[in-house]
């Protein structure tokens, strides 16, 4: 259970800001927690925030549609209606 918890604390650390980072980190906390549940192990916990993680991009990216990620002149990337 160390394993899990040092595992979600490692994925909030490493999450940025932006919609597609937080779906994904959504769906594998999730997808770890679910894993752990079900498996009992730390392989478990992996292996179910990877799938968690894939599919809160695919999710996210399906329900955001319209939306497009910009850099502007000094680098940051925002999200504004695509042109």
């Amino acid at each position: 259970m160390k394993n899990v918890i040092f595992a979600v604390a490692a994925m909030i650390a490493v999450t940025g800001c932006t919609t597609a980072e937080q779906d994904a980190t959504v769906g594998g906390l999730g997808g770890a927690a679910i894993g752990a549940l079900a498996t009992g192990d730390a392989g478990g916990a992996i292996v179910g925030g990877v799938v968690g993680a894939a599919s809160g991009v695919l999710i996210g990216k399906a329900t955001r549609t319209g939306w497009c990620r910009y850099r502007d002149r000094y680098g940051r990337i925002y999200e504004a209606r695509c042109r």
